[in-house]
């Protein structure tokens, strides 16, 4: 997880998800009472816009007025509702109708009471504001305020496409001053086209990472250096990848951290992230990676080339990666000191047991919801809010869509079979069961401990906070008694009061704990050595 705001045989594209939902065809749709008037919006693309534009239109309301922009938050989930349709060429100067019924999140905007709001709506061109919000190629208006509005029986409101989003100054600013840093003997851009994924996927696929190298590397030298794979969470990119790179060189550079050359590897893809792992619906990262990238990259840079040092290093959905990695490769990879990993043993997915009778990721037995997103004792949203709000957004991009990409088989249309009903919550058990004997860590660690114990034993690292804000500590707990019980002398580590955010603060240094995995790594690399 990490919240951000970014074989298929036959297989399905985004456009063709596209045609579907303009069809209607969505299992994201509110029902709707019989004879319940409906609420529409009239969104008009301005006439001063180039060219014909397509993507998904969504529309956020919220009660209010004053604001620049009209956003959903993680942190107030039911705060601002949103309502979407596909549209394609839409020309400019022509206009589309939104039922705001027909597909909305929390609920049809015509239960929705009288009052002031204030609307907005977004296209979203490339279909990423579910991995990663709003982005500058997106088409906005500007934000309409609707006094004494009310939704029942008022007017319908207007919106006109008329500029793109903003980027963020501050990550504008952040990544340009990366860039300039990211020079020879600092960090080089490496991107490979993947021979196993082109043919997967019919097109040129790459691998991309930032290879981040020492102070005083000399590539024409004889010294050789150990090597960590590092991937981010859910929401990042190849440019974070670049930002936090260069704070690691930074630490090396200060001595707070040994010497080694760390590759920054993207795992974003427009279905989400595919965490290296493989799957046939994302196609074969993990045998990409190890198979072709690492003896690339091996035969590029003076690295030791040899199990023992390469380790790897992730967050969240970075350390679901970094720790399957480790499991399923364990004689390419030395260790993994993987944080806040996504689940692990899927008797505990954030809460729900996939493998109880009658699952349900929505509600416990009880029928009280399953929470999803905590601030230390409060929750803050529920995994029923944030299963549906993300449908609306797309199917495509989201986390819970992500985990479908990764781990489902393939359905009858191309698509990923969906892991729960995202009306209902149910669970589909045969789905779980694809999910069990593929990505259930736990599971695939103790019925393959026979060949692959000897190589996993000591080597699984997993660093998580007791306050998770996604509840990712108890997964950890399921992961670590399997691995104790077959005797694999693991590593976990539950820091009191860590959240999934501020989990590697050490005093007042918000990233000091890579610092002690660094040092890790570095004494499995060059046992007794002293950098």
């Amino acid at each position: 997880m990490q919240i951000g705001r970014q074989s298929r045989f036959p297989r399905i594209s985004l456009p063709a998800v596209c045609a579907a939902l303009a069809c209607g065809c969505t299992h994201g749709q509110v029902a709707v009472q019989p004879g319940h008037a409906h609420v529409f919006f009239r969104v008009q693309a301005a006439s001063t816009i180039p060219a014909p534009v397509s993507g998904r239109l969504l529309i956020f309301v919220k009660q209010g007025s004053g604001d620049k922009e009209v956003e959903t938050s993680e942190f107030h989930p039911e705060d601002t509702m949103v309502t979407a349709r596909e549209v394609r060429d839409l020309a400019p100067g022509a206009a589309v109708e939104v039922d705001a019924d027909e597909l909305a999140y929390p609920k049809p905007f015509s239960d929705v009471a009288a009052g002031s709001y204030e609307a907005q709506a977004v296209l979203d061109v490339g279909h990423t504001y579910n991995y990663s919000g709003r982005s500058p190629q997106d088409w906005i208006s500007g934000v309409v305020p609707l006094p004494n509005w009310s939704p029942a029986g008022g007017a319908e409101p207007m919106l006109t496409l008329n500029r793109h989003a903003e980027e963020n100054p501050r990550r504008a600013g952040m990544l340009e001053k990366a860039k300039d840093e990211a020079r020879p003997g600092v960090a080089q851009l490496e991107e490979f086209e993947s021979p196993l994924l082109t043919r997967f996927w019919g097109h040129p696929m790459k691998i991309r990472a930032w290879v981040i190298v020492p102070p005083g590397y000399d590539p024409h030298g004889k010294r050789t250096y150990p090597t960590a794979y590092w991937t981010h969470g859910f929401g990042g990119d190849i440019d974070g990848a670049l930002v936090t790179g260069l704070r690691l060189h930074q630490r090396m550079m200060d001595r707070k951290m040994p010497p080694m050359i760390w590759v920054m590897l993207d795992e974003s893809i427009p279905e989400g992230t595919h965490e290296f792992a493989d799957s046939v619906n994302n196609g074969p990262w993990g045998a990409a990676l190890t198979a072709e990238f690492i003896p690339w990259l091996e035969a590029r840079y003076r690295m030791d080339a040899r199990k023992d040092s390469r380790l790897l290093n992730g967050h969240s959905s970075g350390g679901w990666a970094t720790l399957q990695l480790e499991v399923n490769y364990p004689n390419i990879f030395g260790g993994t000191w993987s944080t806040s990993p996504d689940p692990s043993d899927f008797h505990d997915f954030t809460g729900p047991d996939l493998y109880a009778p009658n699952a349900n990721v929505y509600r416990k037995p009880d029928g009280t919801p399953w929470p999803i997103f905590r601030d230390h004792g409060k929750v803050i949203a529920t995994m029923e809010q944030f299963g549906r709000l993300e449908d609306v957004l797309g199917p495509y991009g989201g986390q819970l869509a992500s985990f479908d990409w990764v781990f489902s088989p393939k359905g009858k249309d191309g698509a990923p079979e969906p892991m729960f009903d995202r009306q209902t919550g149910a669970v589909y058990p045969d789905v779980v069961a694809y999910w069990r004997d593929h990505y259930d860590l736990a599971h695939i660690v103790e019925t393959h401990w026979a060949e692959r114990g000897a190589a996993l034993k000591g080597r699984i690292h997993v660093i998580v906070g007791t306050a998770d804000t996604f509840y990712l500590d108890g997964p950890a707990h399921k992961f670590e008694a399997v691995l104790n019980r077959l005797g694999g002398e693991p590593h976990f580590t539950y820091i009191p009061d860590r959240t999934h955010f501020d989990l590697y603060r050490l005093g007042n240094d918000p990233m000091g704990l890579i610092d002690k995995i660094a040092a890790e790594m570095y004494a499995v690399a060059r046992p007794g050595s002293i950098w």
